[in-house]
């Protein structure tokens, strides 16, 4: 048998870490914020409460915090749709502060 390489970690412990996830509210929207707001706006902005259906996310500015803000309701149906898709829940709020 040939190897054609060493594998990525992330590819052996992938089904390992996915069975072991948290499943949370905020672990959900944790792990699909990356993909509802891009990969730019999540490495600003970092869901970390949830609290009675309204997350709150630090932002690395007072300008990610307000444009966020500004951007809260096309986010909040962007998310409540992914997360419908990959685990079920619902949030009702989203909140912008800065770190």
């Amino acid at each position: 048998m040939r190897r054609t390489g060493p594998r990525p970690l992330s590819a052996a412990l992938g089904a390992y870490s996915r069975d072991r996830a948290p499943t949370t509210a905020l672990a959900r929207v944790q792990a699909c914020w990356p993909e509802v707001a891009g990969e730019v706006v999540a490495a600003e902005a970092r869901a970390v409460s949830e609290r009675a259906g309204t997350v709150t996310f630090g932002c690395s500015s007072g300008v990610w915090a307000n444009e966020l803000d500004l951007l809260s309701a096309d986010l909040l149906e962007r998310l409540n749709t992914t997360l419908a898709e990959c685990g079920g829940g619902r949030v009702e709020r989203l909140r912008f502060r800065v770190l």
